[in-house]
């Protein structure tokens, strides 16, 4: 009998581009139900009847409820009877939180705080929260929502262990190939178009990641975590430049046009800082690092010679394994996105 026989599963921002994906991968699972919780009543809709048309035969056990991470009243309207949380609702979009960062604030900070308090108060038995790459050293409005957020799961994970019927821990992962507001889509469309595609640094590294393998590291954390544990996966990167050349490869080349970095964005991105890796355990494709479980009471703790509070370097977008445009075209193609768009490309060619 797996862990998820006869329970609920609650997704907040569930129909996102990754809660879609979870979806995917629990339909014809043992849950008893599915809860898909979500401010957007119009993609609910567009999710129920895609259920209803696609998986009828399972469509009966995901319900909706819309309600919004920054009101607590409507998240605890929808824990009653939660047995797991995948918490996904974030506002992610670089620019936008530049531009309105107390929106990130409500929704990135306050909204986790809701939806851990709920959660304790209901009694949930796990909640796996996601975060970002950008939390670690940020430089922008939603990277910094995102390390706050952090900060909250982990202040919850210590009430919620001392009470010990909560356990909550957290994933941090790159950029999620083809998810709402990615490049890949953006330079896609463009080639259809027959424009430039836009590049902000060809020698910017990114993540690369697929959403199945989010929805992985995600379910290795709800199997090994402790309470307040950071999960990472250890993940692949390209520079932007290789991955428009790999994108026009499929697509076409169209030429390029490079615009510089726009808003907060960093020239490479960072998994676990050296701070974080100094504690961390390597457990073969992730990593976990664990909670800092000392009190406030700092006189307890009496250290001895030197200490050590930092490994030699972080684990960065520039220091992971780095695909060449051949690797990254074999990467890209992992999801479904763009294999669908190639078909329907080559269809109407």
């Amino acid at each position: 009998m797996s862990l998820f026989s006869g329970a609920t599963l609650m997704i907040t921002g569930g129909t996102g581009s990754f809660g879609s994906t979870v979806l995917k991968h629990f339909l014809d699972s043992d849950l008893k139900e599915i809860r898909i919780f979500s401010r957007d009543e119009k993609k609910q809709d567009d999710m129920r009847h895609e259920l209803q048309a696609k998986h009828p035969e399972h469509a009966g056990k995901v319900r909706f409820f819309i309600g919004d991470v920054r009101n607590a009243q409507s998240v605890r309207d929808a824990m009653y009877g939660v047995d797991y949380i995948f918490h996904a609702a974030a506002l992610k979009q670089v620019p936008s939180c530049e531009f309105f960062p107390m929106e990130a604030v409500r929704t990135n900070v306050i909204g986790t705080d809701n939806v851990l308090h709920a959660a304790i108060e209901a009694g949930v038995k796990r909640v796996v929260c996601l975060s970002t790459d950008k939390a670690a050293y940020p430089i922008n409005a939603m990277g910094i929502s995102k390390a706050m957020m952090e900060h909250v799961i982990y202040a919850n994970a210590r009430v919620a262990a001392e009470r010990g019927n909560t356990t909550i821990c957290c994933t941090r992962y790159g950029n999620v190939m083809c998810s709402r507001g990615s490049v890949i889509p953006l330079f896609i469309d463009q080639i259809k178009a027959g424009k430039p595609i836009t590049i902000t640094d060809p020698n910017m590294t990114r993540f690369l990641m697929n959403l199945d393998e989010a929805v992985d590291l995600v379910m290795f954390a709800f199997q090994h975590a402790n309470p307040g544990d950071l999960f990472i996966q250890k993940a692949d990167a390209s520079t932007i430049g290789d991955l428009a050349k790999a994108v026009q490869q499929l697509f076409g080349d169209t030429g390029t046009n490079i615009i510089g970095t726009r808003h907060g964005e960093k020239l490479y991105e960072t998994l676990m800082t050296c701070e974080e890796r100094l504690r961390s355990e390597d457990m073969g494709g992730y990593y976990r690092v664990a909670a800092d479980s000392r009190d406030l009471n700092y006189d307890k703790f009496v250290v001895n010679g030197q200490v050590k509070t930092m490994a030699d370097e972080a684990y960065t977008s520039h220091n992971t394994n780095r695909l060449d445009v051949e690797g990254t075209v074999k990467k890209i193609l992992t999801t479904d996105y763009v294999q669908e768009a190639l078909k329907n490309w080559e269809a109407g060619k």
